[in-house]
């Protein structure tokens, strides 16, 4: 989709689930849609605190910890409806209160009886129950939400695994963030456009306590957009997890930081065969400090780089880049979403 083509809103509380808030803002935004995110009683430059939830089997229901700031770029109160093509509610504890906004599910409404296609996910359902929108539609969301669903009129999809995702129309419902790569082709879509179709084997350069942003952000985009994506440690296989970190700058003299999502590796480190790979990212936070270190992994950029395939680096990932002693090859640091954009084009 070429920039400014579509523009959709993003609506946000506080505590709005870290994933579910960032994801579609900057995965939708590298594919060239235009993203405002608001929050009701709040203006432009403000902060929504966000949550970061995760399921384990050590407890009969998710936990929660402190997330990322999350920077509004809009005004609640200066929306005009008509500028925007599709609306994106996320989940986490914020819908609970959103649900009671009567602001926002004038809002929703509007969208809803337009036409205009509502992504919504998790705990989003809420809202759109909240505001009469699910009546006679098939929908799905983290389970614990189906019983408000069904006293609202929906048709419960019950979710085989938290990847899934259902359309009824113009509303599309998805059951967590591990669907985003679904959810968000399935948005883009009812948009208009078509991200699909890219058929390139990306490599991600994962470590214990990489930032969480860094990491998800461009995983699950790559996703969206058809690609296959894997996540590889050195010292660790396919299924087993890294630990990642939130980092903010939060008013000190040097950002802060608090435990991130855990994330699932994808492939085996000591397995991988470089050479079937076009592309390879590396996430920043303190994961490259060690993995610098790592004569392994120096050999693995280092074949990337004679091969002259694309590398994506962001914030501390550099620093596996100076100990390969290939930035003064490159000559420059590639951002992630021309990265993106030139594996669409």
């Amino acid at each position: 989709m070429a920039k400014g083509e579509r523009r959709v809103l993003l609506v946000l509380g506080d505590y709005v689930e870290d994933y579910e808030a960032m994801v579609p803002f900057q995965a939708l935004q590298a594919y060239g849609v235009s993203v405002d995110a608001v929050c009701p009683g709040k203006k432009a430059g403000d902060i929504c605190r966000t949550a970061i939830h995760q399921l384990s089997p050590a407890h009969q229901t998710y936990s929660e910890s402190r997330g990322h700031n999350f920077a509004l770029n809009a005004t609640f109160d200066d929306i005009e409806f008509n500028k925007y093509d599709g609306l994106i509610i996320p989940g986490g504890r914020a819908p609970e209160y959103l649900a009671l906004d009567a602001s926002v599910l004038e809002l929703v409404r509007k969208f809803s009886d337009s036409g205009k296609p509502i992504a919504s996910i998790c705990h989003g359902q809420l809202v759109l129950a909240a505001a009469g929108s699910v009546k006679g539609r098939k929908c799905t969301a983290f389970p614990a939400v189906r019983p408000v669903l069904v006293a609202a009129g929906a048709y419960w999809v019950e979710p085989e695994t938290m990847l899934a995702c259902v359309v009824d129309g113009n509303i599309i419902t998805g059951a967590t963030y591990e669907g985003h790569p679904e959810f968000i082709r399935l948005f883009v879509k009812a948009l208009g456009g078509n991200i699909t179709g890219s058929d390139r084997r990306i490599l991600f350069l994962c470590g214990d306590f990489m930032e969480d942003y860094e990491v998800i952000v461009p995983f699950q985009s790559l996703q969206a957009l058809g690609c296959h994506v894997d996540a590889v440690c050195p010292k660790k296989k396919a299924g087993e997890i890294c630990a990642t970190a939130v980092h903010d700058f939060e008013g000190d003299q040097t950002y802060s930081e608090k435990p991130g999502h855990n994330f699932t590796l994808t492939a085996d480190f000591e397995a991988l065969d470089v050479s079937s790979y076009n592309a390879l990212v590396i996430p920043g936070g303190r994961a490259p400090e060690y993995l610098a270190l790592d004569e392994k992994v120096i050999a693995l950029v280092k074949q990337i780089v004679e091969a002259r395939k694309p590398i994506a680096s962001i914030c501390h990932g550099q620093q596996i880049l100076a100990a390969a002693g290939v930035l003064q090859v490159l000559g420059r640091v590639g951002s992630i979403i021309n990265f993106v954009r030139g594996l669409i084009y």
